[in-house]
């Protein structure tokens, strides 16, 4: 458990912070959404980003099921036909969802408003958010003003605290590390006149990461010559490169290619180079390794499920290897919409099956005893029984269509 008193080396307690928290709700997202489709600047880098986005078709295999993916396959640029699949269910849901935001800066600022801090890195949030089905209800950001060296320098120092601490135990040389470079840290930004100081940043996103466990935490820096950087929880939350390789920096000139201007730090490559505070996904990665004892963990633990894409369902399937239940216990399911499996309504399997899939939501997590029935005509979504196909179709209806390969 976290210490009453302030520690380096142990989660802090959120409460201990002396950041103001001014927190935006959903009623607000919804309405920088709003504004930034209006924007009259459009089209820009990003809207030219996601219309090549549109012209990305998906291919018909089981990998497809599982891979992160972005699909604009049908309406108008608008987040509800935009759809993504989540890291943590493997659903494919639109980019519509909200969020609140709270955002934490220094008391000095308690009278401005945070709404342009949110909507400078609205895209970035809204893809984020759209990829992970639970726990990314609320985001949570922290205002700094740090330079570009500077957040570098906090980025590297957060990583190495998080990574070597969460286990409890520390050798000698770690210790002596972290003490140093705190030190460091703390005389330069106090020298440099930064707010907040580095003992309260430090306080404050260990103590949300600690308490809160959300996947990702940003630092955001309102310095022109700056950029804000996203911390995540596990490697398991980064974007994928295949799909974000091409993403824009965030500068407002719309043909800008230098990261050197980048307002939000994206990771378009990958975990590789992208900010991540824990070291889960490479303990115990390799044959022989051992796993880390992980006794305080900062932020979500990565539980990647593949769940029926129905959203009131809680059941989860297995791997796709198991046996399916049997096709000639029932007919073919028709469409949702009533027209066949030409509008993406029908399964792979019949709909008998659905009595071993326990098709009831029952408790969190069930999990099935076959693989799922898979959407005949898109091939990207699984649901537990017919049932649930047919509730889930006005919302999967606007992202079903064909693969490349047919």
């Amino acid at each position: 458990m976290p210490g009453r008193h302030y520690s380096k080396f142990l989660p802090p307690s959120l409460a201990m912070s002396e950041l103001v928290c001014q927190k935006l709700d959903n009623d607000a997202t919804d309405m920088l959404i709003d504004k930034w489709l209006d924007r009259p600047h459009r089209p820009d880098s990003y809207y030219d980003w996601f219309q090549r986005v549109r012209e990305r078709k998906h291919a018909a295999n089981a990998n497809a099921r599982r891979a992160q993916t972005l699909l604009w396959n049908k309406g108008v640029f608008v987040p509800e036909n935009i759809f993504t699949r989540t890291v943590d269910t493997g659903r494919l849901i639109p980019l519509d969802r909200t969020w609140v935001t709270h955002v934490y800066h220094h008391r000095s600022m308690k009278r401005l408003t945070m709404m342009p801090v949110i909507f400078s890195m609205l895209p970035e949030l809204m893809l984020l958010r759209g990829m992970h089905d639970r726990g990314c209800d609320e985001i949570y950001v922290i205002v700094t003003d740090l330079k570009r060296h500077e957040m570098d320098q906090v980025t590297e120092y957060f990583q190495y605290v998080c990574q070597h601490t969460s286990s409890g135990y520390l050798k000698p040389s770690v210790e002596r590390k972290i003490n140093h470079d705190y030190i460091q840290l703390t005389s330069t930004l106090d020298r440099n006149r930064r707010t907040p100081c580095f003992p309260q940043l430090d306080l404050t996103l260990r103590a949300i990461l600690y308490e809160k466990r959300p996947p990702f935490v940003v630092l955001f820096s309102h310095q022109t010559l700056s950029y804000s950087q996203i911390l995540f929880a596990h490697a398991h939350f980064v974007p994928a490169r295949d799909v974000y390789h091409d993403f824009p920096s965030g500068c407002p000139n719309p043909g800008c290619t230098d990261n050197c201007c980048e307002l939000v730090r994206f990771p378009k490559f990958g975990a590789e180079r992208a900010a991540v505070l824990s070291m889960d996904g490479e303990a115990g990665g390799g044959k022989g390794r051992k796993r880390r004892k992980v006794r305080y963990r900062y932020g979500r633990k990565a539980c990647p499920k593949e769940m029926c894409n129905w959203i009131d369902c809680d059941v989860c399937f297995c791997a796709d290897d198991a046996s399916p239940p049997d096709p000639n216990a029932g007919g073919s399911v028709s469409g949702a919409s009533g027209e066949g499996s030409s509008e993406g309504g029908s399964s792979e399997y019949g709909e008998g099956g659905t009595e071993d899939g326990h098709a009831g939501g029952g408790g969190a997590g069930v999990r099935t005893g076959f693989a799922g029935l898979v959407c005949s005509r898109c091939k990207l979504v699984k649901y537990c029984s017919s049932e649930h196909q047919r509730l889930d179709w006005d919302e999967h209806r606007r992202v079903c269509v064909k693969p490349a390969a047919e």
